[in-house]
């Protein structure tokens, strides 16, 4: 890894990353008066409804899907299932979360467990292996993470994150998603073989406000007056930036040997910082949004120092 290299990647990735973010606590700062909870919830729904599902579309419609294509899913769910199901025994049967509600400890297990696999694995891809990390970050996040959110992270959410609680599948959410929709809308296209660039061209331009938005309102949900984590939230980020991946890449190189580009791009998946709507995702089932933000913050932050190490000892 070389110098410029580094700078590259600090000029292209890094640098957009902390200044969308940094708008976001300026805003919070300086325009009290358009409260940024109830704007980064509208923010969410609006990259939801309106500008992910063109941006999967076109990365689902022009992917050359291979069987090496089709295993970034498979790793990314296994660093999910990994990184869970640890930090659900720390959480929740260790005395480490043993002072803290159920809303925080659910809060915490979902930012530590689900990954920012689109809206930072999309540009840091992208950076790495042009358009083609740009399907890996799609697959990473509608074949894995969006699902197994949808319905294991409802069932925590409703299930541990509430005394009493009663867990439900609401695997039918998954289906009313518009960015699912959109990517098996492309998906069709693919496979069909029809000829639509002027559409894909199209959809990408629409797709291209997603990040910014998302980073923008990341901004807004980080507690800048407050960001001394606690050791949950420290625990949670290890496990996300470096225990979780770790295990994962050593189960890779049993299974796949030599890791091809694929996997190299899905391992980063899994070492992505916390999902950019945790914090939402906490408001929506009641639990600790704080502790979500929080997470959120510390993982971004921390991405920036272990992005490098990865991508040194994975390429």
């Amino acid at each position: 890894m070389t110098p410029a290299f580094l700078v590259d990647l600090l000029l292209q990735v890094w640098l957009p990353i902390a200044l969308l973010v940094a708008a976001g606590g300026l805003w919070v700062r300086y325009r009290p008066q358009f409260p940024a909870e109830t704007l980064r919830i509208q923010l969410n729904r609006l990259v939801v409804d309106v500008f992910a599902p063109p941006l999967l579309f076109a990365l689902s419609a022009q992917a050359e899907i291979t069987p090496q294509l089709l295993t970034v899913p498979l790793i990314t769910a296994t660093g999910i299932a990994v990184s869970g199901g640890l930090l659900y025994l720390l959480l929740f049967r260790s005395p480490l979360g043993a002072p803290y509600s159920s809303q925080t400890k659910a809060a915490i297990l979902l930012a530590g467990t689900f990954g920012n696999v689109l809206f930072m694995g999309y540009p840091t891809l992208t950076f790495l292996y042009g358009d083609h990390g740009g399907s890996y970050a799609a697959f990473a996040d509608v074949l894995a993470s969006t699902p197994i959110l949808w319905t294991l992270g409802v069932w925590i959410a409703t299930r541990l994150g509430h005394e009493g609680g009663h867990g439900h599948s609401l695997f039918r959410i998954v289906l009313t998603l518009p960015p699912v929709w959109a990517f098996v809308l492309g998906f069709a296209v693919n496979f069909a073989g029809l000829e639509v660039t002027p559409l894909i061209k199209a959809a990408k331009l629409m797709g291209q406000a997603t990040i910014p938005i998302m980073l923008f309102a990341l901004g807004l949900s980080i507690p800048w007056g407050r960001l001394r984590p606690c050791p949950p939230v420290a625990v949670a980020v290890a496990f996300k930036l470096v225990v979780a991946p770790l295990i994962v890449w050593l189960l890779a190189r049993q299974v796949f040997q030599p890791l091809a580009d694929a996997q190299v791009a899905a391992l980063l998946e899994v070492a992505m910082p916390t999902m950019l709507m945790a914090a939402s995702f906490a408001d929506r089932f009641h639990l600790d949004a704080r502790a979500a933000a929080l997470t959120a913050a510390w993982s971004s932050l921390g991405f920036l120092v272990t992005l490098p190490v990865w991508i040194f000892l994975l390429r």
